[in-house]
C-alpha cells in the first residue's frame, strides 16, 4: 500500500475511534499522528518528527497573547467587571418585552467583547441574572438557554482566543481577523435579541411579569450613573482592540495589557484581593495548558495531512461535486456543522482549516472572511449537543437539566443559522471594517 494512503488511513480511523471512546481530544489527535508516522517512517524517525513538530506548532510569539486574554478573561469574572457591564446592558434593553432576557443577551456580547471567553460569560452573566429571572418568574429552562443560545458571541466579538487559533492554522493577520470579527458578533447578538423578542411577545408565560413597563422607573440619572459606571470597563476593548488595529502593539502585546488593565480593575472595584489572586491564575493556567497542548499535537496531525495529501483529496472531491461556490460552500458548511456537534472549535479550527482553507481560496473567498464563517459555525457547536460545552455550563449554572434547556434553545437555531448563511454569503458583513481601515488578509 502506498506510504502516504496507509497514513492517512490510520490517522482517519484512529481519530474517528479515540473520540468515539470519549479520548481527551489531544490524544485522539495526537496518538494517530504517532502511529501513523511510525507505520511509514519507522519508531526513530517518527518520534523526532513529532517532537520537532509539537514544538513548531507551539513556539508561536503570537500565542502568547492566549494565556494573557484567558488570565484577562479570568480577573474580570472575578473583579466584578461582569456586574457592571449586566447593569449597562439593562439600561440600553430595559424597556423591551423579556427585558432580562434581552439583557442577558447583550451582557454576553460585552463581556466577550473585553474577555473574550463564552464559557466564562455564560458562567458569569448568567449566574446574576438567573436568580432576578425566577424572581420575576421566567420559565427557567428558557432563561437557560437564552444565556446558552447568546453567550457564543463572545468567540467572534474580539478579542477572541478562537481567532487567534485561526490566525495560526492559516496564516492570516489577528488584528485583521479582530476587526472582522465584530460584524458576524452583532450578526450572533441580533439573531438572538429577536428571537427573545418572538418568544416574549408570543408565549408571555415563557417570561413571567417581566414585560418590559417594570423599567419605569429608570431615571435619566440612573441611567447616565449606571452607564458611567461601566465605562472603564467597556473602555479596555477600546484600548486593547483600538491599539490593535491601529498598529500600536501586537497580540501579544495588547493581551498583556489587558491582564494589567482588568487587575488594576478589579482592585479599584475592591472585589479582586490578593488572596483570590493564586485561584484565578490556577484556573488561566489549566485553561490555557489544554489549548497550547491541543496546538503542539495541531503540528504533528499537520504533517501528516500534508504527507499523506488528505487536503488536496478532499479539495479535489469537493469542486468535482459541483462547479457553483454557493453549492461547494454550503456543503463545507454542513461538514463543519457535523464536525462541531462533536469537536470543540479549538481542535475543530486547528484539523479542518488546512483541509478547507485552500478549497475557499480556490473559490475566491478571502481567507479573513473564510476564518469569520468558519467561527461562526463553530460557535453553533458549542451549544450543541453532544459535546456544547456552553449548554452544559449554562444549563448548570441555571441549575436545570440540559433536555429542558434543549428543548427551549431549539428556536434559537433558525435565526442562528439564518445569521450563518449571511456571513457565507454576504462578505461585507465579515470585511467592511476591514476594508474600511485598508488591512490586509496577510
Amino acid at each position: 500500500m502506498d506510504p502516504a494512503m496507509l497514513a492517512g488511513i490510520i490517522l482517519i480511523i484512529g481519530i474517528v475511534i479515540l473520540i468515539a471512546l470519549g479520548a481527551p481530544i489531544a490524544i485522539a489527535i495526537g496518538l494517530p499522528s504517532v502511529v501513523a508516522l511510525i507505520a511509514v517512517m519507522g519508531v526513530e524517525p517518527a518520534v523526532f518528527v513529532s517532537a520537532q513538530q509539537m514544538f513548531t506548532g507551539a513556539n508561536s510569539f503570537s500565542l502568547l497573547a492566549i494565556p494573557f486574554f484567558v488570565l484577562a478573561g479570568q480577573l474580570m469574572n472575578t473583579g466584578g467587571v461582569a456586574a457592571r457591564l449586566i447593569d449597562a446592558a439593562k439600561v440600553v434593553v430595559g424597556r423591551m418585552p423579556g427585558s432580562l432576557a434581552q439583557t442577558n443577551v447583550v451582557a454576553n456580547a460585552l463581556f466577550g467583547s473585553v474577555s473574550g471567553a463564552a464559557v466564562a460569560s455564560a458562567a458569569a452573566v448568567g449566574g446574576i441574572l438567573g436568580p432576578r429571572q425566577r424572581k420575576e418568574g421566567y420559565d427557567p429552562a428558557f432563561a437557560s438557554a437564552v444565556n446558552v443560545a447568546s453567550a457564543p458571541s463572545g468567540m467572534l466579538i474580539p478579542p477572541s482566543n478562537t481567532l487567534i487559533v485561526y490566525s495560526l492554522a492559516s496564516s492570516t493577520s489577528v488584528a485583521t481577523l479582530f476587526a472582522a470579527g465584530y460584524g458576524p458578533g452583532v450578526v450572533w447578538m441580533l439573531a438572538c435579541l429577536v428571537m427573545v423578542w418572538v418568544a416574549a411577545k408570543r408565549r408571555p408565560e415563557l417570561v413571567g411579569s417581566d414585560n418590559g413597563a417594570a423599567r419605569g422607573e429608570l431615571t435619566l440619572a440612573v441611567a447616565l450613573r449606571t452607564l458611567l459606571a461601566a465605562v472603564p470597563a467597556v473602555f479596555m476593548m477600546v484600548i486593547v482592540i483600538g491599539g490593535l488595529v491601529a498598529g500600536f502593539f501586537t497580540a501579544t502585546e495588547s493581551a498583556v495589557i489587558a491582564v494589567v488593565y482588568s487587575l488594576i480593575l478589579g482592585f479599584i472595584y475592591r472585589e479582586l484581593t490578593v488572596k483570590k489572586l493564586p485561584a484565578v491564575i490556577l484556573s488561566a493556567t489549566r485553561t490555557t495548558a489544554v489549548v497550547l497542548l491541543l496546538i503542539a499535537v495541531s503540528g504533528v496531525l499537520g504533517w501528516v495531512l500534508a504527507y499523506a495529501t488528505i487536503p488536496q483529496f478532499i479539495s479535489t472531491a469537493l469542486l468535482g461535486v459541483s462547479s457553483s461556490p454557493i453549492v461547494v460552500l454550503l456543503l463545507m458548511m454542513l461538514a463543519l456543522l457535523i464536525v462541531g456537534m462533536f469537536m470543540d472549535p479549538t481542535p475543530a479550527i486547528l484539523i479542518f482549516t488546512p483541509i478547507f482553507l485552500p478549497v475557499a481560496l480556490e473559490l475566491g473567498v478571502d481567507p479573513i472572511h473564510f476564518g469569520l464563517m468558519l467561527t461562526f459555525n463553530l460557535c453553533l457547536g458549542t451549544i450543541t449537543p453532544p459535546v456544547g460545552v456552553i449548554l452544559f455550563v449554562g444549563a448548570r449554572v441555571g441549575r436545570m437539566k440540559v433536555e429542558p434547556v434543549i428543548t427551549r434553545l431549539l428556536p434559537f437555531y433558525v435565526p442562528l443559522v439564518t445569521g450563518l448563511l449571511l456571513i457565507v454569503f454576504v462578505p461585507q458583513i465579515s470585511m467592511f471594517i476591514p476594508n474600511l481601515l485598508g488591512m490586509s488578509s496577510e
